[in-house]
């Protein structure tokens, strides 16, 4: 179990674990202090409608007028436990992703994880017999898909790593990952069959994601630019401005890393992970940590 300084040096540090944690627990606060105002005031039908604006609806009609839910969806719930469990999951598999693939990757396997659940869950109520008449009355809400994205992904990425848990003892992460599709997909007649198939949707995502970012495909590098252009508009712009004057003295070059050299090289790491260092960036770390 971290400790309370361990998760504040995470947030500091802009860890996207911790942040996509705090965000979601940020808004089902805000929902449930919002929740007793409408209750004081007796507006219960101003909560259900606010709701309905931001839950991701299976018909098509209604998605269109409210395109934002696709986004929105992933970060209500329907309860405590519901938020609890999925931020477990999130945060227990997610650190262990971020670890190895950085906050780029890891941002990316969850939202897009979410929005390819929401996609797959809109288009089997439309597609399959068994949801026509829940069409126009269904609408989907939680982090679930984008969790299972990223619990797949990293099952993925390290199939033989192992957790300890409770009365099983040591697991494999694949196997965790492969009970967890199966529950969902035997699930789906026994209710919350929206919820099981957009789970579904976001574990197919983040077995493939692992996929193509080993590819090195052109997606896999437009998907990166992508959420680096985003990341960059909440980047504080640097007003420091930082003049050389020529003494007329020579030195030796020195071949000990600067501390600027390591704190940019140590700040892409928590960015894109250690893959995305070039040779000599990983030389630098090298002699560093030798001194």
């Amino acid at each position: 179990m971290e400790s309370f300084e361990d998760l504040k040096f995470k947030l500091k540090q802009g860890n996207a674990i911790v942040q996509i944690v705090l965000l979601n627990l940020a808004v089902f606060l805000f929902f449930a202090i919002l929740g007793v105002f409408f209750f004081l005031f007796q507006q219960p039908n101003l909560q259900a409608n606010l709701l309905k604006y931001l839950m991701l609806p299976a018909a098509f009609s209604n998605f269109i007028m409210q395109p934002w839910s696709i986004i929105s969806y992933m970060f209500l719930h329907e309860g405590f436990f519901h938020l609890l469990f999925n931020m477990l999951w999130l945060y227990w598999f997610g650190s262990l992703f971020q670890q190895y693939l950085g906050n780029s990757k890891t941002y990316q396997a969850y939202f897009l994880g979410g929005i390819f659940g929401g996609i797959v869950y809109i288009l089997a109520f439309n597609f399959f017999p068994a949801f026509s008449n829940q069409v126009p009355f269904s609408y989907a809400l939680g982090a679930s898909a984008g969790v299972l994205s990223l619990v797949v992904a990293t099952a993925t990425l390290l199939p033989d790593y192992q957790v300890f848990l409770f009365i099983f003892g040591a697991v494999r992460l694949k196997y965790i990952a492969l009970v967890s599709v199966f529950l969902d997909l035997i699930s789906i007649p026994n209710g919350n069959a929206g919820g099981h198939i957009a789970h579904l949707g976001g574990a197919a995502f983040g077995f493939f994601f692992i996929k193509l970012i080993y590819s090195q495909s052109a997606l896999a590098t437009a998907i990166d630019q992508f959420f680096n252009t985003i990341a960059g508009w909440f980047e504080p712009s640097s007003k420091v401005k930082i003049k050389y004057k020529n003494t007329g003295f020579k030195t030796e070059p020195s071949n000990k890393p600067s501390q600027i050299e390591i704190d940019s090289i140590l700040d892409k790491i928590a960015k894109n992970g250690y893959e995305s260092l070039n040779k000599k960036e990983k030389e630098i770390l090298f002699k560093a940590s030798k001194e």
